[in-house]
Formats: C-alpha cells, structure tokens, sequence
C-alpha cells in the first residue's frame, strides 16, 4: 500500500517528535512520524535532562535559551502533556585550569540577556553550603535552571502532532529511502510505502547506518555513556542545585524527593546502538560515587538506587548537525547532539520546519550547524572540554 504525506520524519526521539509537531502547527499535517520502537525509546529515554545554558559557542547557548521557556511554560506554549519542569539553579565549579573558558562562556550567556555570573570561592560557600569547595575554586552560577522529563516531553509532542492531524506509527522501521533523480521520492518500511517529497532523518545513534544504507557518510558515532542514582538513605541531605565538576568529571542533578543522578561525560566508548551493554559497570559506579563525595560528603551516607547507560551522537566538534543533505532535494539531518540535545529541542523543531518550509532558518542561523563544516575544516571551537557538562 502506497500513503501519500506532506514529510515523513524518522525517528521518535524529542527531536523527531519536535519537528512533526512544529510541521503540522505550520500546515504540513500529513507528515507522518516513523520510530522503529517507541516514543522516546533511544537517547531520549536516558538523557539526564539537565536545561541550561552554559555553553562555548553562540549557536548552541542561543539553542538552550530560546527552548527554555517552553519548558517552563509547557502548557501555554504546547500543551498536550507534562514536561515536569523543576527549578534547581545549575552551577559549573572549575579551577584556575577553567576560569578563562568559564569567564568566556559567561559573557556569551550575558551578552544574550542570561542571568549567569562568576561566582568567588566565598560566594558559592555561602550559596550551596553543602558543597565542599576548595579555596581555589570558582564556580559559575545560572539560578534559572533546571530539568524536566525528555520522555514526557517527547510524548507530549507527539500527543499535539496527532492532535494537529500527524501520525505517529511506532515499531515501523524504515527499510529504504527512496532517491530518483537527485531527490526525495518515498520512504518505506516492512508493510507500507510513504510517499513524499521531504525526509528528514532524526534517528540520533543510529544516523550513521541510516545514512550508510543511501550511499552517505556522515560525521558521527553512537558513543556510551553510564550514570546511576543514589538514594538518600536516612539523614536528610541539604537542597543542592545540578551542576557541572570540571575539578572532580563529574555532573549531577537532584532527582525527585531522594536521589541524586550522576554521570561523568568524558567516559565514553563508541558501541553499536543495536548490541550496546545497557547495565552501568560497578567499577565506574565506585570511581564516580567517591568523586562526587569529594564534592558533596553527605553523598557517603547514600545507596546505591539504580543505574543505566545510554547513547551520545557525537559529532567532531560536539556540536549538532541541523542542515539540508547536499545534493539530494528534500532530504534534511538533524542530529548529532553530542549529548545536549533534550535541553535545545523545542527551538530545534522550529528551526527545521522554518528550514523545510524556506529553504532557511529565519529564527537562528544555522551556518555553524550545517554539515559541510567537517570537510571545510570548519569546526566550532570549545573554551575548554564540556563533555562532562550534562
């Protein structure tokens, strides 16, 4: 059987789910989203799903911030489900090793109208006393942020896509792209044939197989990356906000009533995203559990809840990719994210409907996105290493 769609959209991840709504909310309702499982069941369903905006470049901490309303004010601007949106503050603590990087990125968030600040040794004693700073520590502080749930977000843009009149088809692998004469023609999985004149592909860890099976290579890998809770057992620990250790390579974020998420960015390995090991390892449980007390000593007296891995798409650079495919009319990427995609998400669907749409973003420019960059030697720079940063 043959459908016909306005665009079909792969991949049910918060991106994929963001850009059928953003397409359906500007006319295109029937697109239709393909997800080879469930709604939220890749990357989205282990992210952290730390917001904030504490970022090196332009592009990414302007992502970050104009997404972040959306969060907070959910209902008003999407409606269609809980984000659960909770504000936590979010600090990055360094040294004298990070302090031009951290002085950089703050400038950028100011200079965008963020409320962020470097904050003394003195100042964030008194700001987090449950935390253990050393006297030459700084830390930067973003009062305003936050988490929210990835999943819940992702249900909830496909809630209002199908409201809008998208479809949203889960366990519908896709099994071929179809190209004819330089363009997008249809898209098809096991039992049906989609056709349309826009693809886009928003498949995260699997991007690269996808773009494989068309004839392309793409500039990023499935890489795994481990976090686990702690449960506070008994004593009650003091109100901390989530934040960034560039000292000890370490991230986390209060969850819920009593526990705590951690992970540590810079470990990774790249895996297959079909055979990966899902279970965190024991021995990184114990090396990351004893740095994090060497922050937060109450965190001696917790337990050990639960613990899981999930995937990064990291690119060279560790910036997304959000671009037309050069060459083929009609087919779009987006993906890449390196780990910081849940917290730009709703700004992305906007971007790449207005992409599709126009043939340009007129909300952001998207130039440092575009995926020509890697071979044009044009990589966006870091002010120093933030993959710890969740």
């Amino acid at each position: 059987m043959t459908i016909t769609s306005d665009a079909v959209v792969v991949g049910g991840g918060v991106m994929g789910t963001s850009i059928l709504y953003n397409l359906a909310l500007n006319g295109m309702t029937r697109s239709i989203l393909l997800e080879k499982n469930i709604i939220g069941s890749g990357s989205t369903g282990r992210s952290s799903g730390v917001l904030r905006t504490h970022y090196s470049t332009e592009i990414c901490t302007k992502l970050s911030q104009l997404s972040y309303p959306y969060f907070v004010n959910w209902d008003e601007m999407v409606g269609g489900g809980n984000v659960s949106f909770v504000k936590t503050g979010y600090m990055v603590i360094g040294d004298e090793n990070s302090l031009n990087g951290m002085t950089q990125n703050i400038s950028i968030q100011n200079s965008l109208g963020i409320n962020s600040k470097l904050l003394s040794t003195s100042e964030a004693r008194e700001l987090i006393p449950s935390f253990n700073f050393k006297d030459s520590e700084i830390a930067a502080w973003e009062p305003e942020a936050g988490h929210a749930d990835p999943s819940g977000t992702a249900l909830a843009y496909s809630a209002r896509a199908r409201e809008l009149g998208a479809q949203v088809l889960l366990e519908s692998p896709v099994t071929e792209i179809n190209i004819q004469n330089g363009r997008v023609n249809s898209i098809s999985t096991a039992s049906e044939k989609y056709e349309t004149s826009v693809a886009i592909i928003a498949t995260g860890p699997w991007s690269t197989k996808i773009f494989k099976n068309i004839g392309l290579e793409i500039p990023v890998e499935a890489t795994r990356h481990q976090v686990f809770l702690l449960r506070n057992s008994g004593n009650e620990i003091p109100s901390y906000p989530a934040a960034a250790d560039l000292v000890n390579l370490t991230y986390f974020k209060p969850e819920g009533a009593n526990l705590t998420l951690i992970g540590n960015g810079n470990i990774e390995s790249k895996v297959d995203p079909d055979t990966y090991n899902q279970k965190t390892d024991m021995g990184y449980v114990e090396d990351i559990w004893t740095r994090v007390v060497k922050r937060i000593p109450s965190m001696a007296d917790t337990e050990l809840y639960t613990g899981y891995a999930g995937l990064y798409t990291s690119t060279p650079d560790l910036h997304p990719i959000i671009d037309k495919v050069p060459g083929i009319d009609g087919l779009f990427i987006c993906t890449g994210f390196s780990g910081h995609g849940f917290k730009m998400s709703p700004v992305v669907g906007l971007c790449m409907t207005e992409l599709i749409l126009n043939g340009y973003s007129s909300t952001l420019d998207l130039h440092p996105l575009r995926i020509t960059r890697f071979e044009e030697g044009d990589l966006n720079g870091n002010s120093y290493d933030f993959k710890v940063i969740a």
